[in-house]
């Protein structure tokens, strides 16, 4: 019986890997199709705006801040990129698939031996078990990153690499993806909040979790 609920969890795994992937490029919601000037550019203000909530500025940002919708548009973009690379990562360790090898030799540290979860109270996950020349490695490549090869002062969010490294010509498929991207990033922001909040709070990691039949405590029997 043991034997037979793990098949089906693992199964279930690599099915939710599948899935997230899939959705990073995929539409969260119908979407609106922005509008769209001769050379294909799309209008920002236009972009993420799903119904039922239309434009959503509760605190009237546009008409008092509009300097500053560009960078938080920017900013929004990016989180949300990096959490729907977090997400797919928070489900890849849920199923147990770490590097092999040792991250830190002379500790003896393996990295299967890091506990990526925030149960506990961990606020950080894993963070704080990296050894401090591996954190000094993260902390440059972040640097490279925002500085030289995706500058955050380039508030565009597009660096030359394209869609899977094309071009969209067409601008409704264009303006399609880029809502998609907003969308699936707001929903992986939330998604990657709650797997931490849920961890903290139940003591069961996500793996956990799911082999319970449940999600964040909540059972789905």
């Amino acid at each position: 019986c043991t034997s037979y609920k793990t098949s089906i969890f693992f199964n279930t795994m690599k099915l939710a890997i599948a899935s997230f992937l899939i959705a990073s490029a995929a539409a969260f919601a119908p979407a609106q199709v922005g509008r769209t000037s001769s050379n294909l550019a799309v209008n920002e203000l236009d972009l993420g705006v799903t119904e039922p909530l239309g434009v959503y500025d509760p605190l009237g940002w546009l008409e008092t801040e509009p300097e500053s919708f560009e960078r938080r548009r920017a900013v929004e973009r990016k989180h949300g990129r990096i959490c729907m690379i977090a997400l797919i990562g928070q489900v890849v360790h849920a199923n147990g698939i770490v590097f092999d090898g040792y991250i830190s030799k002379s500790m003896g540290l393996k990295f299967s031996d890091i506990d990526p979860s925030c149960v506990g109270g961990k606020v950080l996950g894993g963070l704080t078990a990296i050894p401090t020349a591996g954190l000094v490695q993260i902390l440059l490549l972040m640097g490279l990153i925002e500085l030289a090869w995706l500058p955050a002062s380039d508030y565009s969010g597009d660096y030359g690499v394209g869609w899977f490294g094309e071009d969209i010509e067409d601008p409704e498929i264009k303006a399609r993806k880029l809502n998609a991207e907003l969308n699936n990033g707001r929903a992986a922001m939330l998604a990657v909040f709650g797997n931490m909040v849920g961890e903290a709070s139940t003591g069961q990691t996500l793996a956990e979790s799911w082999g319970d039949g449940a999600i964040l405590g909540i059972s789905l029997s």
